[in-house]
């Protein structure tokens, strides 16, 4: 019986038997190239996905966010074995730093020269181009062979999870779970680099600003010690991965885990306030953060250990002053460009911060983000030893209270910037979390559709990687707004919101991924969660008002 396959802005053809991806390829002479995937009728799958039915097809390369994370899966895999091979351990990923993968070996620094091996490892994996065969088992037997791999957290989250049968991928005699589609083969990811950096090493790889070639490596210390810290707090918790946090709910430590996280922020911002309070002459508190870091939270908490402290505050928040929507500017894809400085009205800012400090009362304008527009706000005045407290996303810029001296200002960059791994192999990323906090706010707040979010979030991530993360190595101080519980209650809230997205929709496999994510987390729900908690900027109930 023949189907009729169908190839977005490329036609159709007839078949009579079940064809991949590659075969489709081949049907027309091309070869792989960059392509890493396919999407059939909207859903990403790996090439070597059989179609046997009417089907809408699409391929998937390295140029765009889900060909990225094909090929990054697909290399992390390589690490795995490397490791393996070359140092007879097992590889622990641990958090992104630099456009890479911070990854150790658990309780033993490396060496270069066997970061080298690694590194010789996955070139000699790459140069074999060795197939990378999927296998769909059943529960009981994949959770075996994980077991007997020594993978005893992949093992438990799947019984945890229930997936039933579960794809794996295996490469020679090993397998893995990579929570999504591989390339065909170890030769398609080609352009990588391993360097060291204590105690262990980053895996790089291209990224969409950088899609043929490695962007710069500059390994930011600072940030780095935060991750770790975090890392190793989340280590002595006992919930460093999905596996151990499934543990931590069904034990009943749900409660628990959201009270020690909430005082760990705020014994962080305390530390940070009297960091603040002890410098003489600092007027002016300048916080930054890429979307959905909880820039408005933090300012809010900020100011209440400030005034333990003995200083008084007045807060300015930089999203009142974006420039009306006829006057926003587009980025090359011609949407509008919230990230670039240029949104932001900075004349009026300036003045406004300039006048505040000569005792000046201004009138602060308010954004209406549903229709783009601005309006006049409350009058502040900034009496005698108060400290202003500003934030946005450009709040590191040297543009921003560029008539304020340097020495009366203080620099606070906050992201979430580590949270629960999946397992030893996969992370979670900062920018899931971060889309997924924006993804119910926007809902909540702005009147957005996810789809909607979803569709400017590259763009969001564009600029932020232009105008955000070159300044936060400038910050006098780092708070890493992340939750060990997040996932777990933003799960609630978000996959309602996911589920609405159609299949036409050009951000349903986006949509999908997310949900797949979601469904390893284990569910907690938001009764427990403070007023004053950072999340609450986010699916609502802040005593802040935010």
């Amino acid at each position: 019986m023949s189907f009729r396959v169908t190839e977005e802005g490329n036609g159709a053809f007839d078949c009579e038997r079940p064809l991949n991806g590659i075969d489709v390829l081949a049907k027309d002479g091309r070869d792989l190239g960059n392509i890493v995937a396919w999407r059939v009728n909207r859903y990403l799958r790996p090439l070597s996905w059989e179609v046997s039915e009417d089907c809408s097809v699409s391929f998937v390369d390295t140029s765009c966010f889900e060909g990225k994370e094909v090929y990054r899966r697909t290399l992390t895999f390589l690490l795995v074995l490397a490791c393996r091979k070359a140092l007879g351990r097992d590889v622990l990923v641990r958090h992104s730093l630099s456009d890479g993968y911070y990854c150790e070996i658990s309780g033993e620094p490396l060496s270069s020269s066997q970061v080298e091996a690694v590194r010789e490892g996955i070139r000699d994996l790459v140069a074999r181009d060795l197939p990378i065969v999927r296998e769909v088992l059943s529960l009981d037997r994949a959770r075996a062979l994980f077991e007997a791999q020594g993978n005893r957290d992949k093992a438990e989250l799947l019984r945890w999870v229930g997936s039933d049968p579960v794809e794996t991928y295996r490469i020679g005699d090993r397998s893995g779970y990579f929570y999504g589609p591989l390339a065909p083969s170890t030769g398609a990811v080609g352009v990588f680099d391993l360097v060291s950096h204590a105690p262990g090493m980053v895996l790089r790889f291209p990224t969409v600003a950088y899609p043929s070639r490695l962007p710069p490596f500059q390994a930011p210390q600072r940030l780095s010690d935060v991750f770790l810290e975090y890392a190793g707090w989340l280590d002595i918790l006992g919930v460093g991965t999905m596996e151990s946090l499934h543990h931590a709910v069904a034990a009943g430590r749900g409660t628990e885990l959201i009270l020690i996280s909430e005082a760990l922020h705020s014994q962080r911002l305390n530390r940070i306030a009297e960091t603040v309070a002890e410098r003489p002459g600092c007027r002016l508190v300048c916080i930054a953060g890429p979307s959905g870091s909880g820039k408005t939270t933090t300012s809010h908490r900020l100011a209440v250990q400030l005034a333990v402290c003995g200083k008084r505050t007045k807060i300015l928040a930089m999203d009142d002053y974006f420039m009306e929507r006829s006057r926003t500017p587009r980025d090359a894809d011609g949407n509008y460009d919230f990230e670039a400085i240029e949104a932001l009205d900075l004349g009026l800012l300036n003045t406004h911060i300039a006048d505040l400090f000569e005792g000046r009362p201004v009138r602060l304008p308010r954004f209406d983000f549903l229709n783009g527009t601005r309006d006049s706000g409350k009058e502040l005045v900034l009496e005698p030893g108060e400290i202003l407290v500003i934030e946005g996303i450009h709040g590191l810029n040297d543009q921003v209270g560029s008539g304020i001296p340097e020495d009366e200002k203080f620099r606070l960059y906050l992201s979430p910037l580590t949270g629960v791994n999946l397992d030893r192999h996969n992370r979670t990323s900062t920018t899931d979390n971060r889309l997924l906090r924006r993804l119910v706010r926007d809902y909540r707040t702005r009147g957005k559709k996810p789809e909607a979010t979803l569709l400017q979030w590259p763009s969001v991530i564009r600029g932020a990687s232009r105008h955000i993360f070159p300044y936060q190595e400038k910050a006098d101080a780092m708070f890493n707004s992340a939750l060990v519980y997040e996932l777990s209650v933003l799960k609630g809230y978000a996959e309602p919101l996911l589920r609405v997205i159609r299949e036409e929709s050009p951000v349903f496999g986006e949509a999908a991924r997310l949900l797949d994510l979601l469904r390893y987390a284990p569910f907690i729900p938001s009764d427990n969660v403070p007023n004053n908690s950072i999340l609450r900027e986010f699916i609502g109930g802040s005593c802040f008002g935010v």
